[in-house]
This record gives C-alpha cells, sequence and structure tokens, in this order.
C-alpha cells in the first residue's frame, strides 16, 4: 500500500504540472504596425506672389497582435529627404541644383517642424498614440502640414522634387509602456516612401504708368513724354513687351492718334531717347524684352507729338495695352 500512495501521488503531481501549463497566457503578444505617407503635392505655385504656399499629406498607421486594450505608440521620424537640409529648418526640394525652401511640420500654424529622434537637430516628431482594442488591433492617423515659404521669386520656373525613403524616413512603435519616442528610439524602425513636390511654371506680369505730354496752346514744336512698362518675369524666363495701335488700331507706332470726340493729336511712342526706334508689337522686330529675374525690370517708354495742325482745345487720351510674351 506504501508504494501505491507514492505512485498515486506522483501522477496527481504530474497531471496538476500538465494542467498549469495547458492554462498558461503566451509570455508575448507580437505587436506588428504598417505605415503609409501620401505624396505631398503643393500643385502649381507662382512664386513672384511672394506669399507663402500650404499643403498637406497623411500618415496612417495599422497595428495589430498587440496587447489587448492597451496603447501602440508610434514615433514617425522624417529626415531630410533627397532634397537635402542644412539646419533642419528649411529643408529642400530641388530643380536640378536649384532648392527650394519649404518644410514639414505637425501643426496647422506650421510653427512646430515635424523631424526626427534619429538626425542631428532639435526638432523633433509628434508622437501618436493608438489604442488597442480586446482583439489587439487599432489604427490611427496625424497630418502632416506643408508650406514652401514666401520671399523666393528669385527661383527659377521648373519642377521641384524631394523623396523620403529608406533612412530618411524611419517609423518606430512600441507598447507605450516602454516610453516616451526618445525612449522607444529605432525599435522596430520601418520606413515607407512618398514625395514632395511642387511645379512653378514660368510666368509673368506687366505693369505701367501713365504716359502725360503735358499741356500746349499750340503745336507748333515737338513735345516728348516718356512713361514706364515694368515686366516681372520668373527667373531666366525670356519675355518680350510688346505695345498695340491704340484705340484707333495704328499699324505705324509712330502714328498712333490720341483722340477727343473725332478730333485727333498724332503721337509714337519708341524704344529709345532720341526716339528713332518705334516701340510696336511684331517680336523680334519692334519690341522689347529681355530674361526674367523674379523681380521688376523696367523699361522707359519714349513718347513724342510731332509738330502738327493744331486741333481744337481739349483734353486727348489714348489707351495703348501692354502685352508681355514669354
Amino acid at each position: 500500500m506504501k508504494s501505491r500512495d507514492i505512485l498515486l501521488r506522483a501522477a496527481l503531481c504530474a497531471l496538476g504540472a500538465a494542467a498549469a501549463i495547458a492554462g498558461a497566457t503566451p509570455a508575448h503578444a507580437v505587436l506588428t504596425c504598417s505605415f503609409n505617407i501620401t505624396n505631398i503635392n503643393f500643385g502649381n505655385i507662382n512664386l513672384l506672389n511672394n506669399t507663402n504656399f500650404d499643403t498637406t499629406g497623411t500618415l496612417t498607421a495599422n497595428c495589430t497582435g498587440g496587447v489587448a486594450n492597451s496603447t501602440a505608440r508610434i514615433c514617425p521620424n522624417l529626415n531630410a529627404g533627397s532634397g537635402g537640409t542644412t539646419t533642419g529648418n528649411p529643408r529642400f526640394m530641388l530643380n536640378g541644383a536649384t532648392q527650394l525652401n519649404y518644410n514639414l511640420y505637425s501643426n496647422s500654424a506650421r510653427t512646430t517642424v515635424w523631424g526626427s529622434y534619429l538626425w542631428g537637430f532639435s526638432f523633433r516628431p509628434p508622437t501618436l498614440n493608438i489604442s488597442l482594442n480586446a482583439s489587439g488591433a487599432g489604427s490611427g492617423s496625424l497630418t502632416i502640414y506643408g508650406r514652401v515659404s514666401s520671399g523666393q521669386q528669385t527661383k527659377a520656373a521648373g519642377s521641384y522634387l524631394s523623396t523620403f525613403s529608406g533612412g530618411e524616413v524611419q517609423i518606430a512603435y512600441a507598447r507605450s509602456t516602454v516610453g516616451t519616442c526618445a525612449a522607444i528610439g529605432a525599435t522596430n524602425a520601418t520606413s515607407v516612401t512618398f514625395t514632395v513636390t511642387a511645379t512653378f511654371p514660368a510666368t509673368c506680369s506687366v505693369a505701367s504708368t501713365v504716359h502725360n505730354f503735358g499741356s500746349a496752346g499750340v503745336l507748333a514744336a515737338a513735345r516728348d513724354g516718356t512713361s514706364t512698362v515694368t515686366a516681372t518675369c520668373s527667373s531666366t524666363t525670356p519675355y518680350s513687351i510688346g505695345l498695340n495701335g491704340g484705340t484707333t488700331g495704328a499699324t505705324d507706332p509712330t502714328l498712333r492718334k490720341m483722340s477727343k470726340g473725332a478730333a485727333r493729336i498724332t503721337y509714337g511712342l519708341y524704344r529709345d531717347a532720341a526716339r528713332t526706334q518705334p516701340w510696336g508689337s511684331t517680336i523680334g522686330t519692334d519690341t522689347a524684352g529681355g530674361t526674367g529675374s523674379g523681380v521688376g525690370q523696367a523699361y522707359t517708354v519714349y513718347g513724342r507729338v510731332p509738330a502738327q495742325t493744331t486741333p481744337a482745345a481739349g483734353a486727348y487720351a489714348d489707351t495703348i495695352i501692354a502685352t508681355v510674351t514669354y
């Protein structure tokens, strides 16, 4: 009987051990997260307007396999991108060797630069905390706020690009109990690819001042006057400025007409102070022009009312349309 009691106790102990093993919870739940970042496209921008240009992108995260009813902490580190940076603010998009200043921000006021714990600058990324459900799954998103800054009128027209991929995008994550994103560091670091793009089309604008010949009692001698036409064109953009024939449709730039009712005064507009180079609208023949620099380029319009029969007294006027072609 003694030996039987020993065997029975041993069997009960073995059975108890087996039951304990079968009822145990797995020691580790494996948290797995996937990510996507939409391309950030500023579209067509006109840098000559000297204003900020804003757009947004979206980072989305989907997590599974976590501990039920816990929190996943996402640390989306964005480095410089292929366009580079020298201080973290601004980043650059490139068109050849030309750098276009822009940056990515974590707030809509665009005052907090979206950076990285994995680069050498002080700017840090926001933290995305995702609440996991009873199945250990959850999702969340963050808006990425982009801005091309003002004050870049002299940049060349063209398409600008910066690509974020590989080490430029390191989205780390872990259970929130690990600590802050600084503590998480590069844990589970995952890379996705997105681009930042902007296009500055070649563009021009033109402005002018009034051309005033003043007052005269009689037109027995020539009267001269000047005005200014200013073209503002994107850098490296060639352009021409033409002046049309006025309200009477003059085909000879030296025989335009100012009118008061049916009465007329003949005058001409010229490109040179000697009044020998008429200013018309035939490109390559009698127009002025140059290459844009991103800032206004002023041209003097030289006018002359030649001696002629004096018509009835009064105010005479004409309207000239200046056209910039580029």
